[in-house]
C-alpha cells in the first residue's frame, strides 16, 4: 500500500512540476512575443525611428521574436523530455536553431556597436559612414551568416552518434572552435569597442564642461543624446553578454574535464540564455522615452484612431 501510494504521490508532484513549467515556459513567452512585437510595430509605423540605429535594434527583435516563436517551444518539449523521446535529428534542428539565432543576436550587437562607434566617436562622418544602404547590407550579412551557422549545426550533427541525454551539448560543437567564433571573438570586439567608446565619451564630457559658448551648447544636446543612446546599447550588450557567458562556458571547459555536466544544469544555462530575449524590449522602454511613447499610443490602441506615423515621440 506505502508503494502505490508513494508512487500516486510522485506522479502528482510530476503532474504540478508539468504544469508549473509549462505555465511559466507560457508566460515568458508571451511577453517575449508581445514585447518584440512591440518593438517591431513601434520601429516601423513611426517614421521618426526610421534610423539606421533603430533598423539594426529592429533587426535584434525578430531575432528575439523568432526565439520566443520557434525556440521556446522546442526548448520547452526538449526540457520536458530530455530528447528521450525525439529522434536525433529534433535535438540537431532544435540546436540549429539554438546556435543560429545566438549568432545573429551577436552579429546585431556588434553592427550596433560599430554604429555607437561612428555617432560618438567620429559624428561628422558618421551620416556617410552608416546610411540606410549601409545598414540593410550588414542586417543581410548578419543573416545569411547565421543561418548557414545553423545549416552547418545540423549537416555536422548528422553524423554524430544517437541523440542521448547530454545531447544538447553534443549539438553544440563541443570544441573551443565553435564558441570562440560564435561568442568569444564577438564578445572581445564588443568589449573593445565600447571600451573606445567610452573613453571618447568621457573626453566629450569634459570638454563640454569646459566651454560656454551658445554653438557648443547644441552641440553638447546631440553629444549627450548619442551618449545615452550609447548607454542604453552598451546595458543591451552587457544583459546579452551575462546571459550567455555560463552556457558558452560551460560549453567550452566540459570537454576538457572528466566530470559531466547534469542536464537539469544545461538546461537551466539554455533556458538562462533564452531569457535575454525576453528583457531587450524593457531595456528599451525604459531607457528609451520615444519608445515609452511608441508603447502606450500602440497599447492603447491609439495608432487605430487614425494616421500617428509622423508623430513626434517625446
Amino acid at each position: 500500500m506505502g508503494s502505490v501510494s508513494d508512487q500516486t504521490s510522485f506522479k502528482e508532484e510530476l503532474r504540478i512540476s508539468f504544469y508549473s513549467f509549462s505555465t511559466w515556459v507560457l508566460s515568458i513567452t508571451v511577453v517575449t512575443i508581445c514585447g518584440n512585437l512591440l518593438v517591431l510595430i513601434s520601429i516601423i509605423y513611426f517614421k521618426q525611428l526610421h534610423t539606421p540605429t533603430n533598423y539594426l535594434i529592429l533587426s535584434l527583435a525578430v531575432t528575439d521574436l523568432l526565439v520566443g516563436i520557434i525556440v521556446f517551444p522546442f526548448s520547452m518539449a526538449f526540457s520536458l523530455s530530455s530528447c528521450l523521446y525525439h529522434e536525433d535529428l529534433f535535438c540537431k534542428v532544435r540546436g540549429s536553431f539554438d546556435v543560429s539565432l545566438s549568432t545573429c543576436s551577436i552579429l546585431n550587437l556588434c553592427c550596433i556597436s560599430i554604429d555607437r562607434y561612428y555617432a560618438v566617436c567620429q559624428p561628422l562622418t558618421y551620416r556617410t559612414k552608416i546610411n540606410d544602404h549601409v545598414v540593410v547590407i550588414m542586417i543581410l550579412v548578419n543573416w545569411i551568416i547565421s543561418v548557414l551557422t545553423g545549416i552547418g549545426i545540423i549537416i555536422s550533427g548528422l553524423n554524430h552518434e544517437k541523440c542521448e541525454e547530454s545531447c544538447s551539448m553534443d549539438v553544440l560543437l563541443p570544441s573551443t572552435l565553435g564558441p570562440t567564433f560564435s561568442f568569444y571573438l564577438p564578445a572581445i570586439v564588443l568589449l573593445s569597442i565600447y571600451l573606445k567608446i567610452f573613453l571618447v565619451a568621457q573626453r566629450q564630457a569634459r570638454s563640454i564642461q569646459n566651454t560656454t559658448c551658445q554653438s557648443t551648447k547644441s552641440g553638447a544636446a546631440v553629444s549627450k543624446t548619442e551618449r545615452k543612446a550609447t548607454k542604453t546599447l552598451a546595458i543591451v550588450m552587457g544583459v546579452f553578454l551575462i546571459c550567455w557567458a555560463p552556457l558558452f562556458l560551460c560549453i567550452t571547459f566540459v570537454p576538457f574535464s572528466n566530470e559531466s555536466v547534469p542536464v537539469p544544469v544545461i538546461e537551466t544555462l539554455n533556458w538562462v540564455t533564452l531569457a535575454n530575449s525576453m528583457l531587450n524590449p524593457f531595456i528599451y522602454a525604459f531607457f528609451y522615452s520615444w519608445f515609452r511613447s511608441a508603447f502606450r499610443m500602440i497599447i492603447s490602441g491609439k495608432v487605430f484612431q487614425g494616421d500617428f506615423t509622423n508623430s513626434k515621440l517625446s
